[in-house]
C-alpha cells in the first residue's frame, strides 16, 4: 500500500528529530564522510535552507520555479555557529506545520509526478530529511536504519521519478547494464536498466528477470535505500555479478535536492 501524506509527514517529523539530535552532539567542524567536502555545518546549512525553500512554496502557492536570487534569500538566513542547530529546527518545525495546515487542494510548483502538490513535497521532504539524517550521523558516528515501507518507498522515488529525469542521464556509460534490487524484509523488488540515454526503473519485475540483472543486490529495504542514494557501499550485502556496476553507479549517479 503507497505511503500516505500523514505517513510522509510523521516520517518528516521524525527524521527531522534525529537530525538535529545527531547535530547537537557534533561539533560543526566534523567532515560529513557521505558528503565528501562538507563539514557538519554545510549539512545544517544546506538541509535547513531547503526546508525553507520548500516551505515557501507550501505556504504561497508560488507556481514557478524560483530564481537562484531568491533561493539565497530563502535558503541563506541562518546566522552564527551557536545558533545554527536552532535555526535548523526552527525552519524544520515550520516546513512540519506547513504542511499539517496545508489544504489537499493545495496548488504550487513541484518538479516529480504525484497525486498532488501536497502529496509530493510531504513524500519529497520526508526523504530529503531522512538521507541528510544520515549524513548527519555518519558525522556523529552511528547511522540507523528506516522502515521497510519507508525505504521502498525511497527506491520507487528515486529510480522511478529522480533518475528518470533528463539531467541524470549517464554520460559516458557505455552499454545498457541492468540492475537488479530484492528486499528481504518486505516484498519488493526493482529492476534498474542504465544507459547513456538515462535510467528506467521498473517497480514490478518477477524474480527471474530480476535475477538476470548484470549485478544483482540482496538486502533489506533500508539497505538498498542507502545504497541507492549513495549512503553506504555494499559490504556485507549479498551482491552476485558484477558488482563494478555498484562502484560505477557510486562514481556517476548523482541527485541534487530539486
Amino acid at each position: 500500500m503507497p505511503m500516505s501524506v500523514a505517513d510522509h509527514l510523521a516520517t518528516l517529523r521524525a527524521e527531522g528529530e534525529l537530525l538535529a539530535a545527531a547535530a547537537d552532539r557534533t561539533d560543526l567542524d566534523t567532515p560529513v564522510p557521505t558528503c565528501p567536502d562538507w563539514t557538519l555545518r554545510d549539512l545544517l546549512r544546506h538541509i535547513g535552507g531547503v526546508h525553507r525553500w520548500a516551505g515557501y512554496y507550501v505556504t504561497t502557492g508560488y507556481a514557478e520555479e524560483t530564481s537562484e536570487e531568491l533561493d539565497r534569500e530563502l535558503m541563506e538566513t541562518w546566522g552564527d555557529d551557536a545558533e545554527l542547530v536552532g535555526w535548523f529546527r526552527a525552519g524544520h518545525a515550520a516546513l512540519v506545520t506547513a504542511l499539517t495546515e496545508a489544504p489537499d487542494s493545495l496548488a504550487c510548483w513541484t518538479f516529480l509526478p504525484a497525486p498532488s502538490p501536497l502529496a509530493f513535497w510531504a513524500r519529497r521532504q520526508a526523504h530529503e530529511t531522512a538521507i541528510h539524517r544520515v549524513d548527519a550521523q555518519a558525522a556523529a558516528g552511528r547511522i540507523t536504519g528506516v522502515a521497510p515501507e519507508f525505504g521502498a518507498d525511497g527506491l520507487d522515488e528515486l529510480l522511478l521519478r529522480f533518475l528518470t529525469r533528463r539531467r541524470h542521464r549517464p554520460d559516458g556509460w557505455g552499454a545498457p547494464t541492468r540492475l537488479g534490487l530484492t528486499a528481504t524484509d518486505i516484498d519488493r523488488r526493482w529492476l534498474v536498466t542504465i544507459s547513456e540515454s538515462g535510467v528506467r526503473g521498473d517497480d514490478r519485475p518477477d524474480a527471474a528477470a530480476c535475477a538476470a540483472a548484470d549485478c544483482v543486490i540482496t538486502a533489506t529495504a533500508s539497505d538498498l535505500y542507502h545504497l541507492m542514494w549513495n549512503r553506504r557501499d555494499h559490504a556485507g550485502l549479498t551482491v552476485t555479478g558484477r558488482p563494478d556496476v555498484l562502484d560505477r553507479w557510486r562514481t556517476t549517479m548523482a541527485v541534487r535536492w530539486s
